[in-house]
């Protein structure tokens, strides 16, 4: 288990709400990946990403789905694609990511507190 942070470290984190508006399979990639546009609200705008997560979702079945990301890590180059958030998710037995999510729908771009 990693060493414990202060709450301010935490705090440097920025964990937000976004809406899934597309989705589409990322070819390019190394590992199977999906495509995403994620709608964050008027403060932030939509960011592109890509996610690991084709063992339980399909692109079509994603869109309205609202996600949790960080959204203040620096872009990252993923094959030809920038990807400007990282999605978070869990690994199940298998090591196939589920994503991480709210049961109920919050407003996009709202911070994980």
């Amino acid at each position: 288990m990693p060493g414990q942070i202060s709450f301010d470290d935490f705090l440097k984190v920025d964990i937000r709400s976004g809406t899934i508006i597309e989705a589409e399979p990322f070819a390019e990639a190394r590992k199977p990946a999906i495509k995403l546009r994620i709608d964050f609200g008027d403060e932030i705008g939509v960011k592109k990403c890509s996610a690991q997560i084709t063992k339980h979702y399909q692109p079509d079945a994603l869109i309205g789905r609202q996600i949790m990301a960080v959204v203040n890590f620096p872009p990252r180059q993923i094959g030809p694609m920038m990807s400007e958030v990282l999605t978070l998710g869990f690994e199940d037995d298998n090591g196939d990511i589920v994503l991480a999510a709210t049961d109920i729908n919050v407003p996009n771009g709202h911070r994980l507190m």
